[in-house]
């Protein structure tokens, strides 16, 4: 069989690290146009309430979305480490379990989000005027939601085997197609948000269906049988003990923060729109740190894979530079341009004021951000999933839920919300520095296969 091209196991490390992020950049990049084209457009043509009807709702989307699309690319680092193996029968095997539980996690996630969008957004304290809205747009989304996740997971398993640049050439044309739609729905025929959900569950639909048309008709190691998509036990269980703690970590992640967004409702209509405006804004400032953390975890899984353990600690070295410079320069960017950033997205000057308050609270912060993801990307990549959830468990949701719930009932000032970030982001980054000091994180896959081998010669 055919072998694929793209591995990252040999050759210079800045460079196949770029090479392989930059297509990453700008998929990204496209995939956020999927969520701001919705808030620009609705902002402008349809009014501040369906603004912070789309805008607030994002933390619930991705309490959702980030569970079943963690649980179910797991896949990545397994088949990551399989390739970088050359193991190309348990690619296969890997690949289609895979697809297979991505269908049954985007089943799950649209059930779950029609039925429970309601009390989630009453137990966050939506307000009466934005309420409607929310819901419409929401259980539209999550009708779709299968897409999200199948997308996610296609997307996965190609840059497991190192190809990141189709899945961005995918992206950028359903982004068009969602462009064009949201244009269509909204600005011409004044239609309500629940057609911005359409047009973003309609392109979703057609980048998975340009993933899965590559898939099946490849010829390189990673070819999709549509006959072969089932479960297979052995890997599921590989895939689930990976891709559990990082769909948990999402979760955990999300929860704080709609127990934040729940914070700021309180505020006001102009506080949930000028705050989910500026999530926008972040949204983008952290697209090339949320690209070297997949390069790096795609890089480390391989690396281990093929036992590269002084590739691996180069890596890691040159990855996290990266990290840290990248991210304190977009913070800096986003600092100085925040009113005219946020003033994209239409508003009168008091939703403007809540925004640029936000991003001045938080960004110059971004480069502890940005170390805790890449610690975690790392850890992901090298088997040890559980680790980023156990920190995020306690940092980004126990002790910043404590913080806001005691802020929230002392004070009423909500800058001092937005603090909860920079604070929780520290104590993530204290905790992952320390772990990656002090670790044997790297001989993890060889203890695995290890257990496999002797369970194997147990049963001989």
């Amino acid at each position: 069989m055919k072998t694929a091209s793209t591995t990252l196991t040999e050759g210079s490390i800045p460079k196949q690290l770029i090479a392989f992020a930059i297509p990453l950049f700008l998929g990204q990049l496209f995939q956020q146009l999927y969520n701001m084209a919705d808030s620009l457009i609705v902002g402008n043509f349809l009014g501040d309430a369906a603004l912070a009807a789309v805008t607030s709702t994002g933390s619930l989307m991705f309490l959702l979305v980030g569970f079943f699309s963690g649980t179910a690319m797991g896949a990545g680092v397994v088949i990551s480490r399989y390739f970088g193996a050359k193991d190309y029968e348990k690619v296969r095997i890997a690949i289609h379990t895979n697809l297979a539980f991505g269908i049954l996690c985007g089943i799950a996630m649209s059930i779950i989000g029609v039925l429970f969008t309601p009390q989630i957004l009453q137990w966050m304290g939506t307000p009466e005027d934005v309420f409607p809205n929310s819901v419409l747009y929401l259980r539209v989304f999550f009708c779709g939601s299968i897409a999200t996740v199948m997308y996610n997971v296609c997307r996965g398993i190609l840059q497991a085997v190192g190809d990141s640049k189709r899945p961005l050439y995918y992206l950028i044309f359903s982004s068009i197609v969602n462009i064009i739609l949201d244009l269509i729905f909204c600005g011409v025929f004044r239609l309500g948000v629940e057609f911005a959900a359409l047009a973003t569950v309609l392109s979703q639909f057609l980048s998975v269906i340009l993933c899965m048309y590559r898939l099946i008709h490849t010829t390189e190691v990673y070819k999709v049988t549509v006959s072969e998509i089932r479960i297979d036990p052995q890997m599921v269980r590989q895939i689930v003990s990976l891709g559990l703690p990082s769909g948990v970590q999402n979760s955990i992640i999300s929860i704080a923060n709609v127990v934040v967004q729940s914070n700021i409702n309180a505020f006001g209509t102009a506080a949930m729109a000028g705050c989910g405006s500026y999530g926008k804004i972040e949204g983008f400032g952290f697209l090339p740190i949320t690209c070297f953390t997949m390069a790096l975890t795609t890089f480390v899984g391989q690396n281990l894979g093929a036992r590269q353990y002084e590739r691996v600690k180069k890596g890691v070295v040159f990855g996290l530079g990266c990290l840290l410079l990248l991210a304190e320069i977009m913070g800096i960017l986003i600092c100085l341009f925040a009113p005219q950033a946020i003033a994209m997205f239409g508003g009168d000057a008091e939703t403007i004021a809540y925004g640029v308050l936000q991003a001045r609270t938080c960004t110059l912060f971004y480069f502890l951000l940005a170390f805790s993801h890449g610690a975690a990307a790392i850890m992901r990549g090298a088997g040890k999933s559980t680790v980023p959830m156990l920190v995020m468990l306690v940092s980004w949701c126990a002790i910043r839920i404590t913080y806001i719930t005691i802020v929230g009932n002392l004070f009423d000032d909500i800058q001092l919300i937005f603090w909860a970030y920079p604070i929780t982001w520290s104590i993530s980054s204290v905790i992952f520095f320390v772990y990656l000091m002090k670790a044997d994180w790297m001989h993890n896959f060889e203890r695995q296969e290890q257990k496999q081998l002797e369970k194997e010669l147990r049963k001989l």
